[in-house]
């Protein structure tokens, strides 16, 4: 489905401002001027957005039509109309569920909601079957040309929306059902409307698979060939670079104005500031109890630790207060061999010593430093099924396996649940880097730049005011910033940034934009 938004009838909809034909009165009974927005020495006749999922309008862990409708350059849409803006297309999801499936299978979740029913409130995907499919593809040009997952070198590679290119793991489904053809990039697409104006937010990407795949995959910085990347690997910062004023190159050849974004440090987002590190309450019925027995339990380890020079190892749980998660650290060396030597030396049995060994050669209580994914939730003092079933497999009884697979409690959390100090270091340098690289361009092709890591920073430091006294933070759930997904913006999230874009473009071409109504935007869906 594609819908053309003729912002100026829904003008209302998306921006706050002074009407000509409908001027305010003061108390005193005066007439304000009206205002006059103009562009500038900026021309929005063709205004093109490119990016990825933030600029798409991704929410609540889904793409779909409300989301699009209250994406940040669709706002902006709204603003430029006023100044001579024009037409904003944008390739719709068939619904408000958000699920997609590629060939008939499921290959996105429908959107989350949150689910009250259990007691405690936990984010939850929708019910009901979405009827978006990738392959079948809209028809025309789009102005919205952000795509979920692209990241910065994805916009310039052919065939990213192709249909053959699927099966591959080449094409990006959300841009092959919106492409012009097999061969067709993101770009090329969007430089074939001979766009007057641009935004280009990207790179988040580049950094935030690693992030919040706990530092799953690898920095891939030194190596210049994105063909050897994962999809959660860093970008090679000196590629990026290339990568990105090549985009810029390409952008402004016929003249076009624009406006460029930074990249956010990541870590600071609620996807990494929710989940506490230490989320194990002796009020719980269902560990508490279990106390006692687990640290005498540990005892015996805690003293192989002491023996082995690190005592920092040590694994105790609080009776009176929140203990921390016992974690899998990578960074740590591995001790495993020694800790079996050292049982088995004291007397345990080889076999349960091996298995103590393999299981705590890199374990250790987490800390504040380390950040705990917002996933990682749905795990924590669960059974490891995986664990449990390689503990029978060498002969652990049932009974003693199930004790042994607690995550996070006897059974280390993985890496990918944790994103550890050198890891988050790891994407601070990637960042300081992209960063960079995005200020010299906006330097190097004189546009307009917006500084979203410092906009970031504020909204997590002390958050934005709003009209009505209000204010929006980071806060999961009621902070206003964030969907429930816990990386994206909410509406009224998006409706600060676009605000921030506006600032930018005024500041460097002259121009005078009605701004956007953040209250004109919900901090969160109810369902």
């Amino acid at each position: 489905m594609k819908k053309h938004l003729l912002l100026l009838a829904f003008f209302g909809l998306f921006i706050l401002s002074c009407s000509d034909d409908d001027p305010v009165v003061d108390p005193g009974g005066e007439i304000p001027e009206p205002i006059e927005y103009t562009s500038g020495s900026a021309d929005f006749t063709t205004y093109v957005a490119l990016g990825n999922s933030l600029t798409a309008g991704f929410s609540d862990q889904a793409l779909f039509i409300d989301g699009q409708d209250a994406s940040y350059p669709n706002m902006l849409a709204g603003s430029f109309a006023e100044a001579g803006g024009g037409i904003f297309t944008i390739p719709y999801m068939s619904d408000n569920l958000g699920g997609m499936t590629v060939n008939g299978n499921p290959f996105a979740p429908n959107r989350l909601f949150l689910d009250f029913s259990s007691g405690s409130p936990i984010p939850t995907p929708v019910s009901g079957t979405g009827s978006t499919e990738a392959l079948n593809k809209l028809s025309g040009s789009f102005n919205n040309m952000g795509v979920p997952g692209a990241k910065s070198y994805h916009l310039l590679a052919p065939g990213y929306g192709s249909v053959a290119g699927l099966q591959a793991g080449l094409a990006n489904p959300y841009f092959v059902r919106f492409s012009s053809g097999e061969t067709a990039s993101v770009l090329g697409d969007a430089l074939a409307q001979n766009p007057s104006f641009f935004t280009l937010w990207i790179g988040n990407n580049d950094v935030l698979g690693f992030a919040v795949s706990g530092g799953a995959g690898v920095d891939q910085t030194g190596n210049l060939e994105p063909a050897t990347y994962g999809q959660n690997d860093i970008s090679d910062p000196n590629y990026f670079g290339g990568v990105y004023n090549q985009i810029l190159t390409l952008l402004t050849a016929n003249g076009a104005g624009g406006v460029i974004a930074n990249i956010p440090d990541v870590t600071k987002i609620p996807f990494f500031t929710t989940v506490p590190f230490a989320p194990l309450s002796p009020a719980n019925p269902s560990f508490g109890p279990q106390i006692p027995a687990l640290n005498e339990q540990f005892a015996q380890l805690n003293q192989v630790f002491q023996f082995l020079g690190v005592p920092e190892r040590s694994i105790t749980f609080n009776a009176d207060s929140a203990s921390p998660l016992v974690i899998k650290d990578e960074s740590l060396p591995d001790l495993s061999a020694q800790i079996t030597a050292v049982l088995a030396g004291g007397g345990l049995d080889v076999p349960t010593a091996t298995i103590l060994g393999m299981l705590y050669g890199q374990a250790r209580q987490a800390t504040a430093e380390d950040l705990v994914v917002f996933t990682s939730q749905t795990v924590i003092g669960q059974v490891n099924t995986e664990a449990f079933a390689m503990l029978q497999g060498l002969g652990v009884p049932a009974a003693l396996a199930g004790q042994l697979s607690v995550n996070g409690v006897t059974y280390p959390m993985e890496d990918r649940w944790v994103l550890l100090p050198s890891e988050q270091q790891a994407v601070k340098t990637a960042t300081e880097a992209y960063n960079q690289a995005i200020a010299a361009a906006a330097q190097a092709y004189d546009l307009a730049f917006v500084d979203m890591n410092t906009f970031y920073n504020t909204v997590e430091s002390q958050g934005v005011p709003l009209a009505d006294g209000s204010v929006v933070t980071d806060t999961y759930a009621t902070g206003g910033g964030f969907s429930l997904d816990g990386v994206h913006p909410s509406p009224r999230g998006y409706a600060l940034i676009a605000n921030e874009f506006i600032k930018a473009i005024e500041a460097k071409y002259g121009a005078t934009l009605p701004r956007v109504d953040p209250l004109a935007y919900t901090g969160l869906y109810i369902n």
